[in-house]
């Protein structure tokens, strides 16, 4: 076989059943060989929207996603996907094809330095030699399933895939099993937590990667502890849990930041305390706090830990639960009043006349889905009102960029969510700023006829920059809107392709959700929204 076929079968035998991609002929070897080892081709209509495809394909599913990509404009515009995924140890293998060798270094067609990359993955892999093609790959699978995981790049030379050469065995022995925690470590920190009186548990993305969400349940059960979780950790515990406490980001309120402050001792699994989790680590945390995280140059960042260990979320969470016991303390009473004054304060929002606030839109979309729903969203000020007024039931059900906070990820990450999930309801929630960065993938869902149901909250204006421009520097309001261009996302979709209609109030979103998800096939739901409305961040985070 040549190499493009031997990759590609090597592909297939790592268990990847999907690529996204858009061919070129530099791509074409390996998308011939896709067909015969049972691989599904989905072709985006941007290399921005590939990496985004896989990187939903993979947050919804668990699995490593693939991608292949043309040289240089290609691989290059993929690289804000890959960031993405490298910030949320998102497993993909971004297969890019290479200048060949002979004509690198002569500014050959889309000729871009390899290393060019190197600070967007996890691991930037060269096929020196066309016989090492598939051990390359195979370590690179690897590299991106092992704890903590992120996205990979290989790049192949083109010449090298038409090929006909014996591939190199590739290591048999896998390493990618996660780390375990030191049992001295866990009876210290289950000791700590035993004994405090008002313990808290901030759970981050690393529970979702490690599928530790039972057992987060499980110990904060047993500490009788709220939970509160970030921005990539949301869903991991169920947001009706009586020990759900709230999310941190850009709109925790007063109230939700009270139970982290108020606590006196608190354990931090899967998470690294980022800025944009902890507003630039202003945020109060018990100086007895307990780190669990994958990568040592986590701890210390931000907050000093009593106690820390480098170890995997779920060996670590099932460990704790078993020297853990059972006490009765108020951490559910924490939680309520946290969620109560936060439901007080979206409440005063809930108004059903058009043009409706966020908060209002959200709400009727979540009372209107199933709680198995699968949903990504988008990036943008839209995504903090998703946040806090959007309930998450599942590790794996509800999906957002974390530190990296791109927009435009939600439609093409929702296609992703469909492949991988093509028994489940999927739904993109975007605003409209978001969805214009992507909108083209609208014509992906007709194309490849998937049942998404896209719901653009539309005000015609990066709303989040204008608050701030007049907030802060006095401009006009709206001053980054586009009120006198309106855009018309019903015309745009059903112009691709796609089903669409517009819902001014919340019992018109419900009913409109409710007939799209009864409907096979791709709708877009506009949802106009007030281009005035309170921004999350100030409305949410005001002392009241």
């Amino acid at each position: 076989m040549t190499v493009g076929n031997e990759v590609v079968a090597r592909l297939a035998a790592e268990g990847v059943e999907t690529v996204f991609g858009i061919p070129g002929k530099q791509t074409l070897p390996l998308n011939e060989a896709m067909a015969e080892h049972g691989i599904e081709y989905i072709m985006a209509r941007h290399e921005t929207a590939v990496s985004h495809n896989a990187w939903g394909y993979a947050e919804t599913s668990g699995e490593v996603a693939a991608t292949v990509v043309i040289p240089g404009p290609g691989d290059m515009n993929a690289m804000n996907g890959l960031k993405n995924a490298l910030n949320d140890c998102t497993p993909l293998v971004h297969i890019a094809v290479e200048t060949d060798p002979e004509v690198r270094g002569g500014d050959g067609i889309h000729e871009t330095p390899p290393d060019t990359y190197d600070n967007v993955v996890k691991e930037n892999y060269l096929v020196a030699e066309p016989q090492g093609a598939v051990a390359t790959l195979t370590e690179a699978i690897r590299t991106a399933k092992t704890a903590p995981k992120g996205p990979v790049r290989v790049g192949i030379p083109k010449n090298f895939l038409g090929m006909d050469v014996p591939q190199a065995a590739p290591p048999t022995a896998d390493s990618s099993a996660p780390p375990q925690p030191d049992s001295d470590a866990v009876t210290e920190a289950a000791a700590l937590l035993a004994e405090a009186d008002e313990p808290v548990v901030i759970a981050g993305g690393g529970v979702r990667s490690s599928e530790a969400a039972d057992s987060l349940v499980t110990v904060a059960e047993r500490l009788d502890a709220p939970v509160l979780t970030t921005y990539k950790g949301k869903g991991t515990i169920p947001e009706d849990h009586p020990l759900s406490a709230g999310v941190l980001c850009g709109g925790t309120s007063p109230e939700v930041a009270a139970v982290l402050a108020d606590s006196d001792v608190a354990l931090g699994v899967g998470t690294d305390f980022d800025a944009v989790t902890t507003g630039h680590w202003s945020l109060d945390v018990p100086d007895n706090l307990v780190h669990v995280t994958l990568d040592a140059d986590d701890i210390g960042t931000g907050y000093d830990p009593a106690l820390a260990m480098v170890a995997d979320a779920d060996a670590t969470l099932s460990a704790l639960a078993e020297e853990l016991p059972d006490v009765e303390r108020n951490g559910s009473e924490r939680a309520r009043t946290a969620r109560d004054s936060d439901d007080d304060r979206i409440d005063d929002l809930l108004d059903d006349e058009p043009p409706i606030t966020s908060a209002a839109a959200l709400r009727a979309v979540r009372s209107a889905l199933p709680k198995d729903t699968v949903v990504a969203a988008d990036a943008g000020g839209f995504r903090i009102w998703t946040l806090v007024a959007f309930s998450a039931f599942g590790p794996r059900s509800y999906v957002n960029p974390g530190s990296w906070a791109t927009m435009g990820t939600g439609l093409p990450s929702a296609i992703g969510a469909k492949v991988a999930n093509p028994d489940s309801d999927v739904v993109a929630l975007t605003g409209d700023g978001g969805l214009m960065m992507c909108i083209h993938e609208l014509h992906t869902l007709a194309a490849e006829n998937l049942d998404v149901t896209v719901v653009v909250f539309a005000n015609d204006d990066y709303a989040i920059i204008s608050e701030e421009a007049e907030r802060s520097y006095g401009l006009s309001e709206t001053a980054y809107g586009w009120v006198d261009a309106p855009l018309s996302f019903t015309d745009i979709a059903e112009g691709m392709g796609v089903d669409a209609t517009t819902a001014e109030s919340p019992a018109a979103i419900k009913n409109a959700l409710t007939e799209a998800l009864d409907t096979d096939g791709p709708t877009l739901i506009a949802v106009p929204t007030d281009p005035t409305e309170p921004q999350a961040s100030e409305w949410m985070g005001a002392e009241r």
